[in-house]
């Protein structure tokens, strides 16, 4: 059976449809010009050059920006304008000091934080020669330098990248907090679910600071997630955002606790928390978007296109465009959904040309509304390098619209098996098995996958609320059958 929904040449990328290639080479790239001597001069050809450069560089003064560096130390969330100013005096400070290995440090790790809150990935080859220049200059000890290539990394979508620095920062300084988090992170994207576990449970066994706090149970929220632990999570987080010292760390708490309620279906919740979080930081993307989500959930559809417009003015996510794209095709507006999944080609591009893994997105959009064929391939190979639950959970679906339903339950059983993945419970991944159960005549799991979908929230997509709807009323009421006769 072919389930294709596809429209021809509607591919995230005109190239063949392996964009690895394209990253390996970048790498390439970038690892023979580190051997070959790249210095610190190399390096700052790539910084915007001051025609009157100061002769004494003074620390950043009081204010917003004086949270900035513990922002790009410990990864707690900072507001843009703060990361820009923060970003400026580092460019200054390492023209005037090419060898202060922390000042590139935290420059690069500035460059990490600024291009995943602004969506762009132009600052990601940036960050990459600064962190390694502050290698270079202070060697394999640098902790902060490790901690930001674990973090470029990770923003990249590099999981066995990041797993790797992390443990180079974690094997330098063990008792460091910030060293656990990326470690975390790199286990989930690597699927390997019970490591991410005892790694958080040594995170929470160390005495962090005040300021570091939140940003840990915001880390443990995540997990919490993760595993199935909803009230857990949303008691770490909603600790996290009483606990934070800035409106951007608190608006980053409030949008994860907006978009928890939004998973279990409580609107009104998620509604509550975007909007201060809004209020908190204006220019949130996470925020508007979420509040965009909730808003089109609630039927306010003017209100909601506002939202996702406004977010995407501000952070132009490859993501976020998508969802809008297929919002709009929900409404019936093609040619706006078309419009939107132009700017989708458009930004995949310039996020792939820095460096990010985008395999995962162009792979679920191909599945959805290009060649499924192309889909599975990219998938495929996505999923021999880090198999996570989303990419088990996407592979099974584009293996399921190309007519291949056998093989695609083995992956939809991995992504919503506790035994398997990592237990979260997701209304897309229960409505993908159930979509497939049905293809396979398996009438009575497909019943009751695509009613835990709707369950777990009804609100979970616009495009396939209503696919799920029709599929159960096709399936029809449980059939009144006997009990078997050895039945007590």
């Amino acid at each position: 059976m072919d389930n294709r929904l596809s429209v021809p040449g509607t591919s995230l990328t005109t190239g063949p449809p392996t964009p690895r290639r394209g990253l390996r080479w970048l790498r390439r790239v970038l690892v023979t010009a580190l051997a070959g001597g790249v210095v610190a001069g190399a390096v700052l050809v790539l910084l915007p050059q001051d025609r009157q450069r100061p002769e004494v560089v003074r620390p950043p003064a009081a204010g917003p920006q004086a949270h900035v560096p513990a922002a790009v130390t410990f990864g707690v969330p900072a507001a843009l304008p703060q990361l820009t100013a923060f970003i400026g005096q580092q460019e200054q400070r390492v023209r005037a000091q090419p060898q202060d290995a922390r000042a590139w440090a935290a420059l690069g790790s500035a460059y990490v934080e600024r291009g995943r809150a602004a969506a762009d990935a132009a600052d990601y080859p940036k960050a990459q020669q600064a962190l390694q220049t502050s290698l270079r200059v202070r060697g394999t000890q640098n902790t902060e330098a490790l901690d930001g290539l674990a973090a470029l990394a990770l923003a990249r979508r590099d999981f066995p990248t990041a797993k790797q620095y992390a443990e180079q920062a974690l094997k330098a300084s063990p008792k460091r907090w910030a060293a656990y988090p990326p470690m975390i992170d790199a286990y989930d994207g690597l699927g390997d679910y019970e490591a991410a576990r005892k790694t958080l449970d040594k995170l929470l066994q160390l005495r962090s600071g005040a300021a570091a706090r939140p940003a840990v149970m915001a880390r443990a929220s995540a997990v919490y997630r993760d595993r199935g632990w909803r009230e857990d999570a949303v008691a770490q987080l909603t600790d996290a955002a009483a606990g934070a010292r800035t409106p951007a760390e608190r608006a980053a708490y409030l949008a994860g606790l907006g978009q928890l309620a939004f998973e279990r279906g409580d609107l009104q919740d998620a509604l509550r928390h975007f909007e201060a979080a809004v209020r908190a930081e204006p220019g949130r993307g996470a925020a508007l978007v979420g509040r965009g989500r909730t808003l089109a959930a609630l039927g306010h559809t003017s209100e909601a296109l506002a939202a996702y417009r406004t977010a995407l003015a501000r952070q132009p996510s490859p993501q976020d465009t998508l969802e809008l794209g297929e919002l709009y095709e929900s409404l019936g507006q093609s040619r706006s959904a078309e419009a939107q999944y132009e700017q989708l080609r458009t930004r995949v591009r310039q996020s792939v040309a820095g460096g990010v893994d985008e395999e995962l997105l162009i792979g679920r959009f191909e599945a959805d509304h290009g060649d499924p064929w192309e889909a599975v391939e990219r998938l495929e190979e996505e999923w021999q390098r880090q198999p996570g639950i989303e990419v088990a959970d996407a592979l099974g679906w584009a293996l399921h619209r190309t007519g291949d339903d056998k093989e695609a339950l083995t992956y939809a059983l991995t992504a919503t098996d506790r035994t398997k993945g990592g237990g979260v419970r997701s209304a897309l991944y229960a409505f993908h098995r159930g979509m497939i159960e049905m293809e396979l005549d398996l009438a009575g799991p497909a019943r009751r996958h695509l009613q835990e979908a709707l369950r777990i929230n009804p609100y979970f997509s616009p495009l396939w609320v209503p696919m799920a709807r029709a599929a159960l009323q096709g399936l029809g009421e449980v059939p009144d059958e006997p009990l078997p006769v050895d039945a007590s």
